[in-house]
């Protein structure tokens, strides 16, 4: 199969007349968006080409069950991104439904339609030794270090999003309860404990390096009430969290560290410890567990390379 758009020449087919009648209802009864009506011809005039070119196929009643997914499959082996693969099937979906309902074959070949599997992406994350190293790093002396000391350890420490970060207030910060509240996405609040080297960074900060930058501020109360500052007392931006943090990481030789990884980190480093999936998924303010268990996959590699670097057997 070859990816080109340029159809070649031919007679038309049972399956050009289905297709252009399928499009003229797509945009005429259905009232598509235009660039909808497009993309979908697209999807279809190369759907044909390969039923006629690459399957032989010129009649509707010639589609079985199952060829829909080949034509899939074959997206896929030439390198069609998973969105365009999905958008294809609904094509596909849709087509076939149009002509089974006009009465054009006696069977919808794409209505139990498969997409192939989509490959999973495990997210990076770092050895306990990197993360020793990364928050061990001596930091700048003066209020600006003692905030990006505070930034790296809560980060990992207590597994918050950028945003997250971002958005803590004072009145969030409760340390006689040993906690923290947190707003995540959909403004869902939930309670994260915050302690030892986080607690301590944190704390230092609030009590010398803070004041100093909240007195540059001139903005608005409700900046000054932000945890983290800039050095003219702006609340911190995500964007200069992301440079914070990917600086100290080219200090340690870890290129292309982003907050996102420490809480990756946080995660798999607490399963490993022996936390259970459910407590880890309150702690990141997953609203499924089917999110957290990613990290399952993760543990399982770690468990997998220790049992290969340990056991007297595994390598003969």
């Amino acid at each position: 199969m070859t990816d080109d758009r340029q159809s070649p020449r031919h007679s038309p087919t049972e399956i050009d007349r289905a297709i252009s009648e399928y499009l003229t209802w797509l945009a005429v009864e259905k009232g598509a968006a235009t660039l909808t009506v497009e993309a979908y011809s697209r999807d279809l005039r190369f759907y044909r080409d390969w039923l006629v070119n690459d399957q032989g196929i010129t009649r509707l009643d010639q589609i079985k069950t199952g060829v829909p997914s080949a034509y899939l499959i074959d997206l896929a082996l030439i390198g069609y991104a998973a969105s365009s693969q999905e958008r294809a099937a609904a094509s596909l979906r849709s087509f076939h439904r149009f002509c089974y309902r006009e009465g054009f074959g006696e069977f919808d070949p794409a209505v139990k339609i498969v997409l192939p599997k989509k490959p999973q992406i495990l997210p990076k994350t770092l050895s306990l030794d990197s993360v020793m190293r990364l928050l061990d790093q001596k930091f700048p002396l003066g209020p600006p270090g003692y905030r990006d000391k505070a930034i790296m350890e809560v980060l990992y420490g207590c597994g918050l999003r950028v945003s997250e970060l971002c958005g803590l207030d004072r009145d969030f910060v409760l340390f006689d309860e040993g906690y923290l509240r947190v707003f995540g996405k959909g403004s869902k609040e939930r309670i994260v404990p915050i302690s030892g080297k986080a607690y301590t960074a944190l704390n230092e900060y609030l009590d010398l390096g803070r004041p100093f930058l909240h007195n540059k501020s001139k903005h608005e109360p409700q900046e000054k009430s932000a945890v983290f500052l800039n050095t003219r007392g702006r609340r911190l931006t995500r964007q200069a969290v992301f440079l914070i943090v990917a600086k100290y990481g080219r200090k340690v030789e870890i290129n292309d560290l982003h907050p996102h990884m420490l809480r990756h980190s946080f995660a798999t480093h607490l399963l490993e410890g022996g936390a259970d999936l459910l407590s880890i998924q309150e702690l990141l303010g997953h609203s499924s567990v089917a999110t957290t268990q990613i990290y399952t996959h993760i543990d399982i590699e770690h468990m997998q390379t220790e049992y290969l670097s340990a056991h007297p057997r595994a390598r003969m």
